[in-house]
């Protein structure tokens, strides 16, 4: 076998493959050997069809296909031996290819088109200056997020009089025109309502002061603006039923429930933290605090990724490609043949490859290499941040493990994992290795970075 290389350009070349006999025969006599074995050929016996016949009918195709595996083979070694860095795969030159009949020759020569990856430099120093955008965290942040926390941990009671906000519960009667109980008419108990939700005021404030037993007297129509889904909660019935209701209702209160919120004391800071991990109400703000600004780092990271891709696509300039190759390569990888589509979507494909290329070389520059304990680590981080959604913060290490472990057996979920741990290592050196100027910005300014961007 002889293999030669032909620089085109600084980013493509033509590699040829000479093949002899000798480079596939014993290959292809082993397939035509195995072949015989298993073929099931009318008046033969299994292994026993002479070797002729099976050379006549299948010789050619099993060449063809030993001699593919071959060409695969010499191909993907020499890249790989000779460190080339190739953009897609090797495609069969179509104007230097010469005809070839498999079934007569012994001596062949194929000739491939390959698109190189051309050369720059992507060394990030601390001469490159990239903007760093940290978010704010407010008093208002703060104070919503322990509000979360005590009403999380907030309790309701049985109060003996009503005020705004209180959920009552009761029986709900149906009246005729007359104002007496309707022959046959709706009657719903163990109604639950929340007078505040009501659209109407007038109807809103008929519960002030309303006590247990008592009855109020109110047109439900009227109180929810027309409202059918809330009617057909309330009253049990259906949506073709409630478009008829139009008149009043009673509604005598069996118990009023008062929603109280929980307190900031010791029992929350151990059940949020960890027991004796915070001391009092000032520890446990600034432990929120801190969180509040942990959680926004990511978001940062994700920002200043952008920011690094912008600069360094600007920094290096437009990359020469083997456009026209590329092209090809393009259409024979995709199923659908739209020429036009890719025309469009090509300038598009050319910037998303640059910044790849820019991309592979910053992490080579950074030597970061990504093992299964990363991904093992991003999972567990993915789990705790699904937790921290709902106030869990301290949830114990096996509960982590065993979620991780779930999400691992997805191929989807480990190659995310695995993107994300390569961009959070390599955001993390480039903030060692670049000048950060670092500006500290409110959360609606830094989401308009990002309209920005877009616009």
């Amino acid at each position: 076998m002889e293999i030669t290389l032909q620089n085109v350009s600084d980013v493509q070349a033509k590699l040829t493959v000479k093949l002899a006999l000798a480079d596939y025969e014993e290959k292809v006599n082993k397939s035509l050997k195995t072949f015989r074995q298993k073929a099931n050929i009318p008046g033969f016996r299994p292994g026993m069809v002479p070797m002729s016949l099976i050379k006549r009918q299948y010789g050619t195709a099993i060449k063809v296909d030993e001699i593919n595996k071959v060409l695969q083979d010499a191909l993907y070694n020499y890249i790989k031996e000779n460190k080339l860095e190739v953009l897609g795969e090797p495609l069969p030159d179509e104007e230097q290819q010469k005809s070839i009949d498999i079934a007569k020759q012994e001596y062949m020569e194929f000739a491939f088109d390959l698109a190189i990856a051309p050369k720059f430099d992507a060394t990030v120093t601390a001469e490159d200056v990239i903007p760093y955008y940290t978010i704010k965290v407010t008093d208002e942040m703060v104070e919503n997020q322990v509000k979360m926390y005590t009403n999380r941990n907030g309790h309701y009671d049985s109060v003996e009089s009503y005020q705004a906000g209180d959920m009552v519960k009761g029986i709900v009667t149906e009246l005729d025109a007359d104002g007496n109980p309707k022959e046959g008419g709706i009657r719903a108990e163990d109604a639950v309502m929340l007078p505040d939700y009501m659209k109407d005021e007038e109807s809103k404030h008929l519960f002030d002061g309303a006590k247990k037993d008592d009855i109020i007297t109110f047109n439900p129509r009227k109180a929810y603006d027309n409202s059918e889904v809330e009617l057909t909660s309330l009253l049990k019935i259906s949506k073709e039923q409630a478009a008829d209701i139009q008149g009043d209702f009673t509604f005598q209160i069996t118990d009023i429930t008062r929603y109280t919120e929980g307190e900031l004391n010791q029992e929350l800071f151990d059940q949020v933290y960890g027991e004796g991990k915070v001391k009092d109400e000032a520890d446990f703000r600034a432990k929120v605090k801190a969180d509040i600004q942990a959680q926004f780092v990511p978001e940062s990271d994700y920002r200043f990724l952008i920011d690094v891709r912008e600069y360094m696509m600007n920094r290096v300039g437009k990359l020469p490609f083997a456009e026209e190759l590329l092209r090809r390569i393009l259409i024979n990888n995709r199923e659908e043949k739209n020429t036009e589509k890719l025309e469009e979507e090509f300038p598009k494909t050319l910037e998303e490859l640059q910044w790849h290329l820019i991309k592979e070389e910053l992490i080579k520059n950074a030597d970061i290499k990504i093992e299964q304990k990363d991904i093992t680590d991003q999972a567990r981080e993915a789990v705790r941040a699904q937790f921290a959604q709902y106030g869990m913060t301290s949830v114990p290490d096996d509960l982590l493990d065993n979620y991780a472990k779930e999400m691992l057996q997805k191929k989807d979920s480990v190659e995310g994992l695995a993107g994300r741990a390569l961009d959070q290592k390599l955001v993390a050196a480039l903030k060692k290795t670049a000048k950060l100027k670092k500006k500290s910005v409110s959360v609606e300014d830094f989401n308009k970075l990002f309209e920005k961007k877009e616009g």
